[in-house]
């Protein structure tokens, strides 16, 4: 059986050990891109509202955040999805930064939705939508390889080869950390 490095600054404490196949960080990604929104019950936003952000979130691609600005409602630039992130907590650091930067109101932004794969539960590695399929499709093969992802903006890169690691990171950005390496 083949194991592989794991970034520890990614997996959840304790959720999984440094060596951990490949299969296992496969099995924890959600590989369609179906989602499943979460609208958070909050006094300031009207049924009708909610139904209309779970509807535009479901066109988004998996993790995200919803934000909007409880003085103004949802129809104002305030409103921000931020999605294609590793996990919701990224999404909802830009998209809470997003909306208080264009917004009007008094009141600071809320995060009032979530957007997951259909079937999310928590994994000790969490992918976006766009890094997944890259690496469930591309991250294969024989020889020396890596990937990177950025802990707080969705970007990844992919290597192969001598220097793989490095040029995963380059690719990715300047905040990115090696998730996978053999």
């Amino acid at each position: 059986m083949k194991y592989w490095v794991i970034g520890a600054a990614i997996l959840a404490a304790g959720a999984a050990t440094a060596q951990t196949t490949l299969s296992d960080v496969r099995d924890m990604l959600y590989s369609r891109d179906r989602v499943q929104v979460e609208i958070l019950p909050k006094p300031y936003l009207p049924a009708d509202q909610a139904e209309l952000l779970k509807t535009v979130g479901a066109g988004q691609a998996y993790y995200g955040a919803i934000a909007i600005s409880p003085d103004e409602g949802i129809m104002v630039q305030a409103t921000v999805a931020a999605a294609n992130y590793h996990n919701v907590e990224a999404a909802s650091t830009a998209a809470l930064r997003d909306c208080n930067a264009a917004r009007k109101g008094a009141t600071a932004c809320e995060i009032v939705g979530y957007i997951r794969p259909v079937g999310w539960k928590p994994q000790p590695v969490q992918l976006s939508y766009a890094a997944t399929q890259a690496f469930l499709s591309d991250f294969r093969g024989d020889g020396p390889k890596a990937f990177a992802i950025s802990p707080t903006t969705g970007e990844w890169g992919i290597a192969k080869g001598p220097g793989a690691a490095e040029a995963a990171v380059s690719e990715c950005g300047p905040d990115c950390q090696v998730l996978m390496q053999n």
